[in-house]
């Protein structure tokens, strides 16, 4: 497997907007990786697999994402789409947002090209989240879309 970087965000404390979180740990546990914590950022490794969890994505990522020969980027969404599990390459591009502590995927991407020279191949996955109240834990529904994920994850790994 060549060098990959998983990258989960969201917050934990928020229900089903810490999907990725639980996603991670279950890849974590099919590939040996350290059990991840929750408070703050962590990262696990095994092998050419790097494993992090953030509450957001930032600018700073860039450099260690252009170090990698391949990046998956894990979050949830609201209903935005219409798949439950969403998984789609993504291309390096600026993207505005109206929010200063918003930034995506493609951004991140657009910043490892642009300062460091590489953009590797992306993808994004994102689980349908049906719960955001203040509390750990998922709703049922995405409970239920996590081994969906982490197969979809999977799959990709070993392309």
């Amino acid at each position: 497997m060549n060098r990959v970087l998983i990258i989960g965000y969201g917050n934990p404390d928020r229900e089903d907007d810490g999907v990725a979180w639980h996603i991670l740990q279950a890849l974590s546990s099919r590939y040996g990786c350290p059990v991840l914590e929750t408070d703050g950022d962590i990262s696990g490794q095994a092998g050419n697999l790097q494993l992090v969890f953030t509450l957001q994505l930032t600018p700073e990522m860039a450099e260690p994402i252009a170090g990698y020969e391949r990046v998956c980027f894990v979050d949830a969404h609201t209903g935005a789409y219409a798949d439950e599990v969403r998984a789609v390459t993504v291309q390096p591009g600026f993207q505005a947002s109206p929010f200063t502590h918003h930034l995506t995927p493609e951004s991140c991407l657009s910043l490892a090209e642009t300062l460091y020279g590489h953009a590797p191949p992306a993808l994004v996955v994102s689980v349908r989240g049906y719960r955001f109240g203040y509390r750990r834990g998922l709703s049922p529904q995405t409970e239920r879309l996590v081994t969906v994920a982490v197969e979809r994850i999977t799959t990709w790994l070993s392309a």
